[in-house]
């Protein structure tokens, strides 16, 4: 007995229904980045190792997936490392290609190889698939799509806030109205690091702030603690557990505890900027709210924050990004700013599912199914199959002639809502019958009208 297939663990089959709804979440995000003037671009799926490896961290690096050297790939192995069992010296003499663990990094090097070709600054999106080699659980997949908007060749503060009015535009045509644009600062938090005395311990400070809400006041304190920050630091920060206000009076307070830095006070007035210049333009449905907790990879972002949270769903975070000052720096090509956003198709997709905000008419099954009830009206009916079908009425015909029964079952499991029967009587009409499963109405009508009906109801 043949042993059942599966697949490897963090990757996922779709069905017909999931993939016709990730398609019209991700049609609705191409649709708004070429709106805003973003160019799509694709990189492969895999890049050399020496492209990807050194570039994400000693954490990032252990979950790239290496690809083995095609042939004897241990034929030019390290004798030493390999009796050793030296594995992280062994990979590198076997391994030469890694899969992309993120798009970003894959963007840095396409704009390095291919800038005497981009017209800066460069505005592009991308969609499509990475990989990452870690422990499968809820939410989180081996294999999954990451959807990005960047900009680079330009420091203008009006890229953040068109990327606002991005995420806005984007919620508000799924119908996400209430969703939360969360903004800060790196130079905010390197400030507030300076002010209370534990610049040197930037990192330590804003990885705990940013559990905030995950672990409380307390929680945060002691993990300071158990940083190295002091007391007496703490203390000075103190506020910040407990900041409220609107945008305004959260800047304000930010104004008086940043006074004496300077980086500080560059990073407020990048935000007074761009929360000035929407709220001057306004949003559609989503709220632009400070989060002076909010951290996102402080070794990545040098400027402003993002972090997008859905409205009524504890989900965690649908979007996020930041400005990166030197992003190309990486590959030797110096000084090109830039800042992007990224969209989390799966948190969203569960977040539109749990809100029921998909469209009933969000799926791939076709308009109407034709039976077969034989040569003569089999032919019949793929005559205006053809004709509707360059209408772009989607319909198909059930291939084999089989009892009513049967085809009206599978008519039923595909939820095709109407079925078209053409008989010995219709043939001589020149007429279909027509029937929707869904109220049971039964109608007899020529081609034209059978193309009204079906572009009407969909």
């Amino acid at each position: 007995m043949a042993q059942k297939p599966g697949i490897p663990k963090g990757t996922r089959d779709f069905s017909p229904e999931e993939v016709a709804k990730r398609q019209y979440i991700i049609g609705i995000m191409r649709s708004n980045f070429e709106k805003f003037g973003y160019q799509p671009i694709e990189t492969p799926s895999f890049e050399n190792s020496d492209t990807l490896m050194g570039k994400y961290g000693e954490e990032g690096d252990r979950l790239i997936f290496k690809i083995l050297n095609s042939g004897d790939y241990l034929a030019k192995a390290d004798e030493g490392h390999l009796s050793n069992r030296d594995s992280l010296r062994l990979t590198s003499s076997i391994s030469e290609k890694a899969l992309r663990y993120d798009l970003t990094v894959p963007f840095a090097r396409y704009v390095v190889q291919h800038q005497n070709d981009i017209q800066f600054p460069f505005k592009r999106y991308q969609i499509q698939p990475v990989w990452r080699a870690d422990r499968p659980q809820k939410g989180r997949f081996r294999e999954f799509f990451q959807c990005d908007a960047d900009v680079v060749g330009s420091t203008s503060l009006w890229q953040e806030v068109e990327l606002v009015q991005l995420y806005d535009s984007v919620f508000a045509d799924l119908g996400l109205d209430g969703a939360t644009i969360k903004i800060n600062n790196r130079k905010i938090l390197s400030g507030i690091a300076e002010t209370i005395g534990a610049k040197d311990k930037l990192i330590d400070f804003t990885v705990a702030l940013d559990k905030l809400d995950k672990i409380g006041e307390e929680g945060v304190r002691n993990e300071m603690l158990g940083k190295g920050i002091s007391a007496e630091a703490i203390s000075k920060v103190q506020p910040l557990f407990s900041f409220s206000g609107d945008v305004e009076e959260k800047l304000g307070k930010l104004a008086e505890l940043l006074s004496t830095s300077e980086e500080g006070r560059k990073g407020i007035a990048e935000l007074r900027f761009i929360c000035d210049k929407v709220k001057a333009l306004g949003l559609k449905g989503a709220t632009l709210d400070l989060d002076v907790t909010l951290a996102r990879g402080l070794n990545y972002y040098t400027g402003a924050i993002f972090e997008v949270v859905a409205p009524k769903v504890a989900m965690g975070s649908i979007g996020g990004g930041g400005r990166y000052d030197d992003l190309t720096g990486i590959f030797g090509l110096k000084d090109i700013s830039g800042v992007g956003i990224s969209f989390g198709l799966d948190r969203i997709y569960l977040v539109l599912e749990e809100l029921g905000l998909f469209p009933e008419t969000v799926t791939s099954a076709p308009n109407a199914l034709f039976f077969n009830l034989g040569e003569s009206e089999a032919l019949f009916a793929m005559q205006a199959i053809t004709t509707l079908r360059n209408d772009g009425i989607r319909v198909e015909m059930y291939p084999d002639k089989a009892k009513m029964d049967k085809q009206f079952k599978y008519a039923e499991k595909r939820n095709i809502t109407y079925v078209v029967t053409v008989g010995e009587q219709e043939l001589i009409d020149g007429n279909y019958s027509v029937k929707n499963l869904v109220s049971g109405q039964k109608t007899t009508i020529g081609i034209a009208g059978l193309k009204e009906l079906l572009s009407d109801n969909f």
